[in-house]
């Protein structure tokens, strides 16, 4: 039995139209994460951190899932319906839903999640799929204390006790559309290589090569349903 954990990036869903974030188009060449990206930001000024996840949100509704996200799905249905004798975890750092619109049911994101909004005053964090503004009152509580359940600049990341749990026990560890600069995913391959293959998968080999045992290099949509075949062929 395969125990894998899947760490996907924004280059999974740069094919079904999301702009990533740090390429030389990506979202950062267009904004300054100091005023849109940190909490001092939103105490700032919350209409423009609100402007700028609502904008985040409707390009994300607009997406639809690609033939990587339906690999993946494909692969977690199959060990679930016992037609594959393995497990899988996709940890995402992407704040998007592709991987669930896709079929995947078991995704941990570490950054969260911008079709939810956080409540500060009583920790809600209900689906969101309006525009949310300043006075925007929480749906539990009632008081205008709604935030982007996203994490910013200098926030942890969520659910980091699964998250080791899971790297600790896999047997196989896969990257897809990761920049691995961006901590502290981008040290899990480092955790795990001891005890676990490792498997690169993105548009470029990876930046450090010795921490990979394999890499597969073109775009998400084709090369991940590639080895999702090889996986479920044994």
């Amino acid at each position: 039995m395969r125990n894998i954990v899947v760490l996907t990036g924004a280059g999974i869903s740069r094919e079904s139209g999301l702009h990533t974030f740090r390429d030389g188009d990506g979202v950062w060449s267009r904004y300054d994460i100091a005023e849109v990206c940190t909490p001092a930001a939103f105490r700032r000024d919350p209409l423009l951190v609100n402007g700028f996840y609502n904008d985040r949100r409707a390009e994300v509704m607009r997406a639809a899932p690609n033939a990587a996200h339906h690999a993946l799905a494909r692969l977690e249905r199959a060990a679930r319906d016992g037609q594959w004798a393995g497990d899988i975890l996709v940890v995402t750092q992407n704040i998007d839903d592709l991987h669930e619109r896709a079929g995947s049911r078991d995704v941990v994101h570490m950054h969260g999640e911008v079709r939810r909004v956080r409540c500060i005053s009583c920790g809600a964090t209900p689906g969101w799929d309006d525009d949310c503004l300043p006075h925007t009152p929480c749906p539990r509580c009632g008081a205008a204390s709604l935030r982007p359940d996203i994490v910013w600049f200098g926030e942890m990341p969520l659910h980091m006790e699964r998250i080791q749990a899971a790297l600790a026990a896999c047997d196989l560890f896969v990257t897809i559309g990761t920049s691995g600069t961006v901590y502290p995913a981008a040290g899990f391959v480092a955790q795990v290589c001891a005890h676990a293959d490792t498997l690169d998968i993105n548009l470029r080999p990876p930046a450090e090569p010795g921490l990979f045992d394999r890499s597969m290099v073109g775009p998400a949509s084709r090369t991940v349903p590639c080895w999702v075949a090889e996986v479920l062929a044994g």
